[in-house]
């Protein structure tokens, strides 16, 4: 097959936009002048097809444009729709649904601990509640009211007790104060 016959199917590089001029110079000084007119003539035929494509596609997103205003979609339900379907996308991914899984082992994990730890600081506070000190304690506070507070019986949970011997350790008020004579 001579060079006549191969025409457009020739191995020859083709140089890239950025290319070496010289490397461009070589190239065109090794067509001959009738490649060279039918190169020129599929460059046309090339550039005017990419034109009427731009032209189309003008069309096209302008008929868009209408059938959406005529169905009331605007930017913003189409942002909407597209999070919408983005978060959707993202929701089905295997590395969401393992994410999501693994955070809600981890959340019960964490719910467990917290009850247990709650279990302990009760426990802990009952044991004291029942220790020897803690009684001794008790007593003396019902004894110490029983002495401020006079004639109440003992007993009484603990509010009741530091309520009473506050109130009854508190100053009384003189006879001006409560007529409210200045």
């Amino acid at each position: 097959m001579d060079r006549g016959e191969q025409g457009l199917l020739r191995t020859d590089p083709v140089p890239e936009e950025g290319e070496d001029v010289a490397a461009t110079i070589s190239a065109t000084e090794t067509l001959s002048e009738e490649e060279q007119e039918e190169l020129r003539r599929e460059l046309a035929k090339v550039e005017e097809e990419i034109q009427t494509l731009s032209q189309v596609l003008a069309a096209k997103e302008k008929h868009l444009a209408e059938i959406k205003r005529k169905l009331g979609i605007n930017s913003l339900q189409e942002l909407k729709q597209n999070i919408a379907k983005g978060w959707q996308d993202v929701t089905a991914t295997s590395a969401y649904k393992k994410t999501s899984e693994t955070l809600s082992q981890a959340g019960q994990k964490a719910s467990a601990a917290f009850s247990s730890v709650g279990s302990v600081i009760t426990k802990k506070l009952e044991d004291v509640k029942n220790s020897p000190t803690f009684k001794s304690f008790e007593e003396k506070v019902e004894n110490l009211k029983s002495k401020v507070g006079g004639t109440k019986p003992a007993g009484g949970d603990f509010g009741e007790v530091l309520n009473s011997a506050a109130n009854a350790s508190a100053p009384e008020p003189l006879p001006e104060q409560t007529q409210g004579s200045p």
